[in-house]
């Protein structure tokens, strides 16, 4: 049986973005089916419809604390703020760790990826694979320290 962050990497591996690689290593064990968690989590990536804004993989772990805590009943304010509380420790400690929550920036620092390289999906794909992985680790790593 593989652990959670070897689950994320080899989703991430094998072509799914970070949000689908860190929620779908989260969604089962709180009783989502793998390929519904995948679509569910695919127009995150890349920072949102791949607009490099909340990183995916932050994206992946803000979905896997509401499957996990969420609220669903209507007039249950005290879950809602509950589950806020676990996503604002979450990018808190995420932000800590890795300087930002933003795609972009975690990308490339606080300068803008150049349009020459947004339209060259192979220096882009690239960029993605060699940094993003840190990333999804990351996500997974503090969603386990924080018991989920």
């Amino acid at each position: 049986m593989s652990t959670r962050e070897e689950t994320a990497i080899e989703l991430f591996s094998t072509g799914y973005n970070c949000a689908q690689s860190v929620f779908g290593a989260f969604c089962e064990d709180f009783g989502l089916d793998i390929n519904i968690a995948l679509k569910i989590a695919c127009g995150f990536g890349g920072g949102g419809m791949r607009y490099k804004q909340t990183c995916g993989a932050v994206s992946g772990a803000i979905m896997a604390i509401g499957l996990k805590c969420g609220q669903y009943e209507k007039n249950d304010i005290e879950t809602k703020k509950a589950c806020y509380k676990k996503i604002y420790e979450f990018t808190d400690k995420f932000k800590n760790k890795n300087g930002s929550v933003k795609c972009c920036e975690l990308l490339v620092g606080d300068k803008d990826i150049d349009i020459e390289m947004q339209n060259d999906p192979v220096k882009m794909k690239s960029l993605f694979s060699s940094v993003c992985v840190e990333f999804v680790k990351s996500a997974v790593q503090i969603l386990e320290n924080m018991e989920f």
